[in-house]
């Protein structure tokens, strides 16, 4: 618990650094690029990312496991023959795209250097696998540095730099994204190379990199497919709605994933702690660390998503008037982030138990939202609806679908340890109603004090009684340094 708390208040950290370096991308992204260039730069996004995770083999979460099971062999010979396996697929994937993209780009509308962005997809991949290996070794501070500085302050500052020249203004978010990517992995790679040095007697074999490829298949597809969960809805959204609505609703997704980013936080300190309690057997530990970094995901993310929910239209319209039509979609996005705690954290023992299971469980669930979502949007199609209610409909089969994902896959583990798995605590209602009532009044005054004043207030008095009435001793861990280093805690 010791160390789930240390990583997780370290990655906290990384999240507010995350969130100062997010607002000036999406402020030049909304204000100097407009919504027809982010529609673009979105669709092209999604592809990318997707095939990078899965060419990244899993190894997001799996490499925890592979370390815990190879400790005879080097560890460095292990994560390098990960790194080789995603060099190879991301590097079959990126020739692919680049002589035929338009799956990047389904309106057919894009330009040469857009068409850069395929080179992303090796960086990401290999970004996934040193920041695994990394946290393995309890170094969170790597991935904040890389992922919630470098990463995010990158692309802001190069999207800017990429607007005011002639060649690239059209063309900018695209090459800054490649460039952040780029940025991230140098940082990942210092740090790897200083604490895992070079490979020992490595000899790749193809027999076991075949067996690896199979073996990491399922997990890789969970992964794909509860990434792709977020990036579904834009894909459908794309093909019923005009690339303007995309762009809208892909800021409204981008303030949304800031309370994502609190439950990725704990991911890369979960893994290692929890396999190694796997070996042992100490199901009564997982469910503790289940339950317990579950309520911190949720408690946080409800903050969060009540103090950019409740001020929805003034936070949109920060980043351009023309943003405002997005505020519903925005509000069932945040929701569906906070149900969505529950499938995370029971996801990061499944895929460890019940790997085949979980990737069935997953592809329900995507399944679930692409019916749901082409469901609703074509209901506000029959019903003359506009575009930002084609856009709500999205979020609001994204929060439905992500919703019955918590339900089943807590069961389903709870079954496996013998243990009830329960993140929710009434202290959240207690909580919450306050919040909404000093939002709500934030609501009356002008925008600018609305956001200033308002959104402070919100998390202000959540944060007080969620401390107050919903965090004992062993919640308040989180927030402290000097942890007694009791070998109790340890489990």
């Amino acid at each position: 618990m010791t160390a789930l708390a240390k990583g997780g208040r370290q990655n906290f950290i990384g999240f507010l650094l995350r969130l100062l370096a997010r607002l000036p991308f999406l402020f030049i992204a909304g204000r100097l690029y407009g919504p027809e260039a982010l529609g673009r730069f979105a669709s092209a996004l999604v592809v990318v990312e997707l095939v990078a995770l899965v060419c990244a083999m899993g190894e997001k979460r799996g490499l925890a496991q592979r370390l815990a099971d190879g400790e005879e062999a080097h560890p460095a010979n292990l994560v390098y023959d990960g790194m080789l396996l995603a060099l190879l697929f991301s590097g079959l994937a990126a020739a692919f795209f680049w002589f035929v993209p338009a799956p990047l780009f389904p309106s057919g509308e894009f330009t040469e250097f857009d068409r850069l962005i395929v080179f992303a997809i090796p960086g990401y991949a290999l970004t996934e696998i040193v920041l695994a290996a990394q946290a393995y070794r309890y170094d969170i501070a790597t991935t904040v540095r890389a992922r919630a500085v470098v990463e995010p302050w990158t692309i802001s500052i190069m999207a800017g730099v990429f607007w005011f020249l002639p060649q690239t203004s059209q063309s900018g978010l695209a090459l800054a994204y490649l460039v952040s990517i780029y940025a991230g992995l140098a940082v990942g790679l210092w740090a790897f190379f200083r604490s895992y040095g070079r490979p020992r007697g490595w000899r790749p074999h193809p027999v076991y990199m075949a067996r690896m490829t199979a073996r990491a298949l399922p997990l890789a597809t969970a992964d794909a497919i509860e990434w792709g969960t977020r990036r579904l809805d834009i894909f459908i959204l794309g093909l019923f709605a005009a690339p303007t609505a995309v762009g809208v609703y892909y800021i409204a997704q981008q303030v949304a994933s800031l309370p994502q980013k609190l439950k990725t936080s704990f991911e890369p300190i979960l893994g290692p702690v929890i396999t190694k309690n796997l070996k042992t057997r100490n199901y009564d530990a997982i469910a503790k660390q289940v339950c317990q970094v579950g309520f911190w995901i949720v408690a946080m993310q409800a903050g969060i998503a009540l103090a950019l929910g409740v001020p929805g239209e003034a936070v949109m319209g920060l980043v351009g008037p023309e943003f405002v039509g997005g505020t519903g979609a925005l509000a069932f996005l945040l929701i569906a982030e906070v149900v969505a705690a529950t499938a995370v954290v029971s996801e990061a023992v499944l895929i460890y138990v019940a790997r085949v299971k979980n990737l069935w469980i997953s592809i329900g669930t995507i399944a679930l939202q692409g019916v749901l979502t082409v469901i609703f949007i074509q209901a506000m199609v029959a019903g003359g609806y506009g575009e930002p209610y084609k856009a709500a409909a999205a979020a609001i089969a994204l929060a439905l679908a992500l919703g019955t994902a918590s339900l089943v896959k807590a069961f389903v583990l709870s079954r496996f340890l013998g243990q009830t798995i329960n993140n929710f605590r009434w202290a959240l209602v207690y909580a919450t109603a306050p919040a909404v009532l000093v939002g709500w009044l934030a609501t009356r005054l002008p925008e600018w004090a609305e956001l200033a004043f308002g959104v402070p207030a919100i998390l202000l008095v959540y944060g007080f009684v969620i401390w107050h009435r919903g965090f004992g001793p062993e919640d308040r861990v989180l927030f402290r340094r000097n942890v007694d280093k009791d070998p109790s805690d340890q489990d």
